[in-house]
């Protein structure tokens, strides 16, 4: 196919990263897969993306966080998002992207997933591909789970796979500290691990329908952080907590320093503190800070995917 391209054109897209502030993992199918359900909420840590023309497919990657394990070959999603773009249109060109990355790697915020989200939305600018918003979420989900929530941003409930998205209304922002660990926990072994226990501990076994608990729902519609602190959840912390018992330790810390509520997000190893608002999550940061830990203070939700 034969696009019109300025070959010297650059289109520059911003990605948050997201928190999974409920996780309802259901029992593991036949096709090794989980139901879930869960509500993502996109925080303000970004990855930021510039893609333009090249003889060939190429990536690099800087950060404002240790970077040293993202793959810079066809594993990276990045890539392979702006493979699918040129494919789904048969344009034939190569494409060069320089990412730089604000979201911790392999923390369970989705990082690699909101690089994908940036390369789709980016290279169908450049190319002029003229991909709608609904055929970009559905290359988004054959990349993985958590792009097309990374396209939507803001907060949602995720079903299925977690893919199948609708936006959950909410009033008003919350302020959260995240502590990040620069050692990443693999995702196939955490739900390996939550299988496990749940067959060999007395433990609740996992729905054949998740839901999410409206407790969460009611909380954000209302805005009120202490009834979202009271009904957060994650079904994957329990095994994240037993690959790493450590992470028991900094839910501790967290809510000895003030926090009104804390989980595991997503697989890990990610720990999110809810606070009352911006001065408190800086205080709790402050003090973990002194502890040791790599702590971010941050808000959400935020807007999704987006060209500057």
């Amino acid at each position: 196919m034969s696009l019109s391209i300025d070959p010297a054109r650059r289109v520059h897209v911003r990605a948050p990263g997201k928190l999974n502030l409920f996780f309802d993992v259901g029992a593991v199918g036949d096709d090794g897969y989980h139901e879930v359900a869960s509500v993502y909420q996109a925080v303000s840590l970004f990855e930021d993306l510039w893609a333009s023309h090249d003889d060939g497919f190429h990536l690099t990657v800087t950060g404002d966080v240790d970077v040293s394990g993202v793959p810079l070959d066809e594993r990276n999603l990045a890539l392979r998002a702006a493979r699918a773009v040129t494919e789904a249109v048969g344009w034939e060109g190569g494409i060069r992207l320089q990412i730089h990355k604000g979201v911790p790697v392999a923390g369970g915020m989705g990082g690699g997933s909101a690089d994908a989200a940036a390369a789709l939305v980016a290279v169908n600018e450049l190319i002029d591909a003229g991909l709608s918003t609904a055929e970009l979420h559905a290359l988004g989900a054959r990349l993985g789970a958590d792009v097309p929530f990374a396209l939507l941003g803001g907060t949602a409930v995720g079903t299925g796979r977690g893919d199948e998205l609708a936006p959950a209304l909410g009033r008003g922002r919350f302020a959260w500290v995240l502590v990040t660990d620069g050692d990443g926990l693999s995702t196939p072994e955490v739900y390996g691990t939550l299988d496990r226990l749940r067959e060999t501990a007395d433990i609740r076994p996992g729905r054949l329908m998740p839901e999410v608990d409206p407790a969460v729902l009611r909380a954000l519609r209302s805005g009120d952080a202490a009834a979202l602190a009271a009904a957060i959840r994650n079904d994957l912390q329990l095994a994240a907590v037993h690959l790493r018992p450590a992470l028991a330790d900094v839910l501790d810390a967290g809510l000895a320093a003030g926090a009104l509520g804390g989980l595991v997000s997503g697989s890990g190893p990610t720990v999110a503190f809810l606070a009352s608002d911006d001065a408190h999550a800086d205080g709790i940061a402050a003090r973990l800070a002194e502890q040791g830990h790599t702590s971010h203070a941050v808000t959400g939700p935020v807007a999704g995917t987006r060209i500057l």
